[in-house]
């Protein structure tokens, strides 16, 4: 009974050293800490879009979404860069300074880099953790020219109709007269303000292009004006062209003297040839001389003038060069005698 009484009383005391030392230690007991844990950070999308054009330059918004889920990911940087599609050149470059990223969620990185605005590029994305890179990404964007700069938009656009599934065109014609193998063209132009406010000021200019040559018979502008919410404006003006040839119509509507719309349409003129939208050639006979433009003679030029052997100075060369051969002849005579 005394060995069991001291076993058990030895025991004891070892669970009890345990718990004292667990008491005295904070933290012995306790659970692992997140911080252990490895972080994991997904690329899932990147969206772009354009943020500003002007003339020269295109500023791209660039959206980059982080999927975090783990432990925390600690000094996390993102780095965009813009590369030239035709040479592989890096563009432009631009880094995001992201922090540390905590608990399952999806964050957003957002980036601004401007390029020249022509071509196409590619846009890399790539993701650091402390340094190493952990994600990579890929976009594309093409045709960056064919973005509309600030000051050429505008809410005024050429009217396009349809009657029973046909398109019909937004500049119009109907001939006026036919004098001297020279037709007067009335043409009504339809522009329609598809914004929720009054145009700016606008003007029209419309010309007449041959054809098959492309040369200019006849051109017009028209002061428009403003164009109220939703309404549709008929500007009219007139063109006067030669005879037995085909036109397109091309009308630019521009505000404050940029061009922010063009347009164009066919007038066929000769009695066989017809142009369809999107011809862009028609063989005829054209004559270079049906698009002279008359002119008013100028006054007060003096034809030159013409020195001819009739003339009085030659008459007066010749009597000269005859008394010299005269006085010649006489010295000499006068010398044999």
């Amino acid at each position: 009974m005394r060995r069991e009484t001291l076993l058990t009383g030895g025991v004891v005391v070892v669970v009890l050293t345990m718990l004292i030392g667990a008491t005295a230690v904070p933290g012995a007991l306790s659970e692992p800490e997140d911080n252990v844990r490895e972080s994991y950070l997904d690329l899932r999308e990147t969206t772009i879009e354009p943020a500003s054009v002007d003339g020269q330059t295109v500023t791209l918004a660039i959206d980059a979404r982080l999927s975090h889920r783990g432990g925390p990911a600690e000094n996390v940087t993102v780095e965009t860069r813009a590369i030239d599609a035709d040479t592989g050149l890096v563009a432009t470059t631009t880094r995001q300074s992201v922090g540390t990223v905590e608990g399952e969620r999806e964050v957003s990185v957002r980036s601004n880099i401007t390029v020249e605005r022509t071509g196409g590029y590619r846009i890399d994305t790539i993701v650091y953790e402390d340094g190493n890179r952990i994600e990579t990404g890929q976009q594309s964007v093409q045709n960056v020219d064919a973005l509309t700069p600030a000051y050429a938009r505008s809410t005024v656009t050429f009217q396009r109709f349809e009657n029973a599934g046909v398109p019909l065109d937004s500049i119009t014609y109907r001939i006026d007269g036919v004098s001297d193998n020279q037709t007067t063209l009335n043409v009504s132009v339809y522009v329609t303000n598809a914004g929720n406010n009054p145009s700016d000021d606008l003007s029209l200019r419309l010309r007449a292009r041959q054809a098959d040559s492309n040369v200019i018979a006849d051109e017009s502008s028209v002061r428009v004006g403003q164009i109220r919410p939703g309404r549709t404006e008929i500007v009219r003006t007139q063109l006067t062209v030669p005879d037995d040839y085909n036109y397109w119509l091309d009308g630019m509507l521009l505000s404050d003297g940029v061009i922010v719309g063009t347009e164009s349409s066919p007038a066929n003129l000769h009695p066989t040839e017809r142009l369809q939208e999107n011809e862009t050639r028609q063989q005829v006979g054209f004559q270079s001389s049906d698009f002279e433009q008359d002119r008013p003679e100028e006054q007060g030029m003096d034809e030159p003038q013409q020195t001819s052997a009739e003339g009085p100075g030659f008459t007066a060369l010749l009597g000269l060069i005859a008394v010299l051969a005269s006085a010649l002849l006489i010295a000499r005579r006068q010398t044999n005698e």
